[in-house]
């Protein structure tokens, strides 16, 4: 059966650190699980922990560069499918933070770019988070289809706005990836809450892998990587070490559940994307 890994460490600024580790937990998990399979990497997971002015430096043109080219060969050479959680591609002034999927052939298989960024005051030793400044919105919603279901794409922040999740869902999603960088103290307050609601939302598995602890420049990042199935469950979650957690999604449930309590049929409102200017 199909089943889906998320992995959870605390990238460094250098992509060399952050390359051996990927390196050695899919050499493991290749080891270890059954094709085909699934392995979700959290958000800025090459480089983390130099700031944002630094990462759109390190940005890589789309389809070439030292990051993009090692995820499709571990993604070819461990028969595994790959979302490299984020990385910043370059989109000429700023830099998309694109979630890129690569099929077991190592091929490109789907792209998002974040959509909603992470604009915002919080009580840590960063206080202030001001990712347009760097990044340029995404404007297109992705679900594709895999060999694990129909699987929607969405990165951290996205978790706060129900109505892409919404969107996702009416658009066939069966799983929600959602790579991020959830600090320690919004983790702690919202993290696994709106993970919940989410999935319970939009009867759909959410697969959460999140960075963890103190980075290069200070940044605290909360960990607990999970996911919760369509009913809400959380099924699998890691605490704040380094590691990983696997799951095998249960179809068969969720199919029956949408049909027990059929929401998306029952819901009277619409939602609408609202392009972004910036």
């Amino acid at each position: 059966m199909a089943s889906i890994s998320l992995l959870q460490w605390t990238s460094r600024r250098e992509w060399a650190l952050n390359r051996d580790y990927i390196a050695t937990q899919l050499e493991q998990l290749a080891a270890t699980t059954a094709a085909p399979h699934l392995v979700i990497l959290p958000e800025m997971f090459a480089r983390f922990g130099a700031g944002e002015s630094a990462q759109g430096r390190c940005a890589e043109s789309f389809g070439q560069g030292d990051v993009q080219d090692f995820i499709a060969d571990c993604a070819k050479k461990f028969q595994l499918w790959i979302l490299a959680g984020t990385l910043a591609i370059d989109e000429g002034e700023r830099y998309a933070a694109a979630s890129i999927l690569y099929d077991d052939q190592g091929r490109v298989h789907a792209r998002y770019d974040k959509i909603h960024l992470f604009d915002a005051d919080v009580a840590d030793q960063t206080k202030s988070y001001r990712e347009s400044k760097y990044t340029v919105p995404g404007k297109r919603l992705v679900v594709t289809d895999t060999p694990f279901g129909k699987l929607g794409l969405a990165v951290c922040y996205d978790l706060r706005f129900p109505e892409m999740f919404r969107a996702l869902r009416a658009q066939g999603a069966e799983l929600i990836a959602l790579p991020s960088a959830f600090t320690k103290v919004t983790g702690a307050a919202h993290w696994r809450a709106l993970i919940q609601a989410r999935a319970i939302e939009n009867q759909v598995y959410l697969l959460a892998p999140n960075q963890t602890g103190t980075h290069d420049d200070g940044r605290e990042t909360y960990g607990h990587s999970l996911v919760a199935d369509p009913w809400g469950r959380v099924i699998a979650e890691l605490g704040d070490a380094p590691g990983f957690l696997t799951v095998t999604p249960d179809f068969s449930e969720l199919h029956a559940l949408r049909q027990r309590m059929p929401v998306q049929q029952h819901n009277k409102f619409e939602v609408r994307f609202i392009e972004d200017s910036n």
